[in-house]
């Protein structure tokens, strides 16, 4: 089942340093760009993830192929790809490590979702870290001076 408690998206929030995002754009005017920023302002470190613009640069991250080539712990898997693809996005995050899954406002996958915690990862589904962080007063990981 989907994390939907507010008390159990803050504490994964809160015990999260690492965010994979797969599906980041350089884009300025897309919203993952907008999300990768916010997050990194919050004292997240978020490394983007995009096969078409792989060994780019994305807010000063180097952008990687696939989850797989990362080499270090994920805490969470933020997934920005159509429902049909996040399957895959999920099979990769199971596959590297990675504590959790959060698929992006609009990403549905049932079948993907219970992959994820029959394997033991936390799962987040149809809502943004960017909206959830300030409604739940989660204050910055690192506040900047």
């Amino acid at each position: 089942m989907p994390l939907t408690a507010d008390g159990d998206i803050a504490e994964l929030l809160l015990g999260a340093r690492t965010i994979a995002m797969v599906g980041a754009s350089d884009r300025p005017n897309r919203p993952s760009n907008r999300v990768m920023s916010f997050l990194q302002g919050q004292g997240y470190r978020v490394i983007p993830v995009n096969p078409q613009i792989t060994g780019e640069h994305i807010h000063g991250e180097y952008v990687w192929r696939e989850l797989a080539q990362i080499g270090e712990p994920i805490d969470i898997v933020d997934i920005f790809r159509r429902s049909e693809f996040a399957g895959e996005a999920v099979d990769q995050a199971i596959a590297a490590g990675a504590k959790a899954v959060w698929m992006q406002l609009g990403v549905v996958d049932d079948a993907a979702a219970a992959r994820a915690e029959a394997a033991g990862l936390k799962v987040v589904m149809d809502r943004c870290p960017a909206i959830e962080i300030p409604k739940l007063g989660i204050a910055p990981l690192n506040p900047v001076a």
